[in-house]
């Protein structure tokens, strides 16, 4: 029962991360607009198959354009674009050139021109020129502390807005008169423009005060120039704009449900906006997980219980791991030795953390087989060495870069 639960969460999710692909998203907005001469800018982890599905819709009206991904992310050539992979989560070299040139290919526009700016999660790393005085080291620094200390990516954002030159609507503002009309991918819950990809092309909501309270709040450490930029503040108002958002995580939420009724279990969205702690949340959904699996409720079953968010790794060990992966092995810990229940945690981009990993998924055997090989599970939950321990576990869920990115979807089953 357990291998069959395992395949239909597999099914379930495979089938929602289908039905956010950047393609049918893209192409069906480009049909809406009419467009011509654009200059085409595509960025973040989807942007090779946005980049992709708007050559094909536009074709000979893209007179140039660049496409900046993650490594690993880019499919191939696109004839007419410049494709540039980059570092992910924390900016690198790649990242800086790419984003030069890109400033390069969209410079003496006038008020005659577009310019298409696709949109996903990760262009927040993947697109950035450090502002003024800072370095690529400072910055690089700043993220990662704040991506350890468990920042929010509302407050992370704050402060790489006012850190850069094409962040926070600076972007937009450089290309001004040019037309810019941006086609989004939202990983942000609350599809906050100016959160998603650090909004390059819309007005700022964060203030400067924000950033240097975010910097005081975790104990970052920075130097008197960054303290100096962070005080100049981003634009708050753009007139050459135009934003929609093709795809976003209530729609995977949406197709897992409508998935799972056809396979046969009752089912139900519990959140779309899971943002805390991710082993806190892993036990909390291993909680609702046992009471489904004891006590038939909330539903009865079979059931199906969908969930949806961002939530945060506070690293405090020197494991590996995502995410994903840490808000699994939280659960497994409380679905221990419960038969006909299986909870899966799954990054959307199939890269949970800096690893080779989608997330998880896990049953009640789970923590057995971690022990059978020797370990202890909460040392590896302790050490945020997920990975190593769902390896031992054999409940790693690879499924390779998929080419979207909208959060995460955690899925619980149980019969």
């Amino acid at each position: 029962m357990s291998r069959n639960l395992r395949q239909d969460a597999l099914t379930i999710i495979k089938e929602s991360i289908r039905h956010v692909l950047p393609d049918n998203a893209v192409k069906q907005k480009l049909a809406e607009l009419n467009l011509s001469r654009v200059v085409l800018v595509s960025i973040g982890k989807a942007a090779w198959r946005m980049a992709k599905a708007a050559k094909e819709v536009l074709k000979e009206k893209i007179e140039k354009g660049i496409v900046i991904t993650k490594y690993g992310h880019s499919e191939g050539d696109i004839e007419g674009l410049e494709i540039y992979e980059a570092g992910h989560p924390v900016p690198d070299e790649n990242t800086i050139r790419a984003t030069e040139r890109a400033l390069e290919i969209v410079k003496d526009l006038s008020g005659e021109d577009t310019v298409l700016l696709l949109i996903s999660g990760g262009g927040s790393s993947l697109f950035e020129k450090p502002k003024g005085s800072v370095t690529l080291s400072q910055l690089q620094s700043i993220t990662d502390q704040l991506l350890k200390s468990g920042a929010n990516i509302e407050e992370i954002n704050a402060v790489r807005k006012h850190l850069s030159e094409v962040k926070g609507g600076r972007f937009a503002q450089k290309i001004f008169p040019a037309r810019v009309v941006c086609l989004i991918l939202s990983d942000v819950l609350s599809n906050r423009l100016d959160v998603i990809a650090s909004g390059p092309a819309h007005p700022d909501s964060s203030s400067s005060e924000d950033a240097l309270n975010v910097i005081k709040k975790y104990g970052v450490r920075v130097d008197e120039n960054v303290l100096k930029e962070l005080k100049d503040e981003t634009p708050k108002s753009l007139s050459n704009v135009e934003s929609h958002i093709v795809a976003d995580l209530k729609i995977a939420c949406e197709k897992a449900v409508e998935v799972a009724e056809r396979l046969g279990y009752r089912a139900e969205i519990l959140t779309t906006s899971l943002d805390c702690e991710a082993r806190e949340a892993g036990f909390f959904v291993g909680s609702i997980a046992k009471e489904l699996a004891l006590h038939d409720r909330p539903l009865k079953k079979p059931c199906a219980l969908v969930l949806g968010g961002e939530t945060v790794v506070r690293v405090k060990g020197t494991g590996k791991g995502g995410r994903n992966q840490e808000l699994a092995l939280a659960a497994a810990m409380k679905i221990e030795n419960l038969d006909d229940v299986v909870v899966c945690s799954v990054g959307t981009d199939g890269t949970d953390g800096p690893t080779d990993a989608a997330g998880g998924i896990v049953d009640g055997k789970t923590v057995q087989r971690i022990r059978d090989a020797g370990f202890d599970p909460e040392e590896f939950l302790e050490n945020n060495d997920s990975y190593r321990a769902l390896k031992f576990s054999n409940d790693l869920l690879i499924t390779g870069p998929t080419g979207t990115n909208v959060n995460d979807l955690i899925l619980i089953l149980a019969r």
